[in-house]
């Protein structure tokens, strides 16, 4: 995706999220393990309510800051994601698949951290602290729910 906007940026996270759903459920059919299986059926469900709240944030954002572009602010790293769907965490076990979704998520949190440190308008800066703030929380959220899981 050629991302010039803030907007376009918060749609490729919406998008990545979208597709890292997708990609659990997937696998959770195709995963021998019945733990490992509710695991992903979990983080799929948790991925969807994600991208349902980006997607908040961008129709409720402030139109200043979703049209300011971003070349300016964003080294192109991309985030490493399994963009197309082999069943990666068909192959993972629990903690390995516990890796993999944190290691998405605290891509996404640095992305934002950076965009907030070089944001020059207030309603940039303060539209990125929000969606840090939602993608620190929910990571924590699921945290918490994947820690019991594992208890059981």
């Amino acid at each position: 995706m050629d991302i010039k906007t803030f907007g376009q940026l918060i749609d490729w996270t919406r998008d990545l999220h979208s597709h890292l759903a997708s990609c659990l459920s997937h696998c959770a059919t195709k995963h021998e393990e019945e733990r490992v299986r509710a695991l992903l059926d979990y983080l799929a469900a948790h991925e969807s309510e994600i991208e349902r709240i980006v997607n908040e944030f961008e129709h409720q954002g402030d139109k200043k800051a979703l049209e300011t572009r971003v070349y300016d602010y964003l080294s192109h790293n991309p985030i490493k994601t399994h963009r197309t769907c082999d069943e990666p965490y068909a192959k993972l076990d629990f903690d390995g698949i516990c890796r993999e979704v944190f290691d998405f998520h605290d891509q996404i949190i640095d992305l934002y951290k950076t965009l907030i440190g070089k944001a020059e308008i207030p309603e940039a800066k303060e539209l990125f602290e929000s969606l840090l703030a939602m993608e620190e929380n929910e990571s924590m959220r699921l945290a918490r729910q994947v820690g019991r899981m594992q208890d059981l």
